[in-house]
């Protein structure tokens, strides 16, 4: 392919990604599997709060008090909108399984945030939501991150980053015990012209810090032993996020000595990946293999 001809592709998907974010999937398929997981859904969801100002996540706790994985669920929108709805069904279905889980949202462009405060939102709701859980009864048995499109981009560099990320986060650290990626975003200068706003530069221009937002780069980094556990899953219809964003992860991370599961789902797009009825078991059962 061209330069130009890359060019016009990498553009393409910048706009394809603020269009499929975690939002709700119109029509009456995914209306009633919305409605039949809020059907199912054993646990209780807590009021919104804000673990930042003008920042909201909400809580769904299992029937059963005790120590309960957390699984912090961080939503996608190209960078520029963080609708955690979408999430929602999933999030339903993983507390009825008997995980703690919490829905967030975070700063984005269009409010003009660039990094590397989106990845401090991000670190310090997963903080926020692990003292929420152990105050709620839940102390968190794992932390998993699991993060959608540019939301998957996040929640990986806040996963393998040791600490890096939280800002002056009031909430204190944690060790984050697993990472799920669908259908993310991992190697940025790949995606270069749909970052640009993020970073606020060119890759050339501001090396460095393109560096510092890249979850490949972070992968490369020492470390390894105690890094998180990876699953990372692609819908093998999606004309979004191209595959080689799972596939090249996966061989950094392998290369690292990492431990890293890949999944690729039959039929699934970038809008359906996330969906309960899609990705749901395949997460309850990788979940599982975390408890010892």
């Amino acid at each position: 392919m061209s330069s130009r001809g890359a060019g016009l592709a990498v553009a393409s998907v910048a706009l394809a990604l603020t269009a499929t974010g975690c939002t709700s999937t119109a029509g009456s398929d995914a209306s009633t599997a919305a409605a039949s997981s809020r059907a199912a859904f054993a646990g209780e969801a807590l009021p919104a709060a804000e673990y930042l100002p003008g920042l909201e996540a909400v809580l769904r706790v299992p029937a059963t008090a005790g120590p309960t994985p957390l699984v912090v669920l961080v939503p996608g929108g190209g960078w520029q909108s963080a609708d955690p709805t979408g999430l929602v069904p999933l999030a339903a279905r993983l507390t009825s399984w008997g995980a703690v889980t919490s829905t967030i949202t975070y700063s984005t462009t269009s409010t003009g945030a660039t990094f590397p405060t989106p990845a401090d939102d991000v670190a310090c709701a997963v903080r926020w939501s692990a003292a929420q859980a152990a105050a709620n009864g839940h102390p968190p048995s794992e932390i998993v991150v699991l993060g959608h499109s540019a939301g998957g981009h996040l929640a990986s560099l806040v996963a393998l980053s040791d600490g890096r990320f939280g800002g002056t986060c009031p909430s204190p650290a944690v060790a984050i015990d697993g990472l799920v990626g669908l259908a993310g975003v991992y190697s940025v200068r790949t995606a270069a012209d749909a970052l640009e706003p993020l970073f606020a530069s060119a890759p050339d221009q501001d090396p460095d810090t393109w560096a510092d937002g890249d979850p490949t780069w972070w992968a490369q980094q020492p470390g390894a032993a105690t890094r998180p556990r990876v699953l990372l899953v692609h819908g093998s219809a999606d004309d979004v996020v191209p595959m080689s964003q799972t596939t090249g992860f996966e061989r950094v991370l392998r290369d690292s000595g990492t431990d890293v599961t890949v999944e690729v789902v039959p039929d699934a797009t970038h809008a359906t990946i996330y969906e309960a009825d899609v990705v749901g078991g395949r997460i309850e059962q990788w979940l599982g293999t975390l408890r010892p």
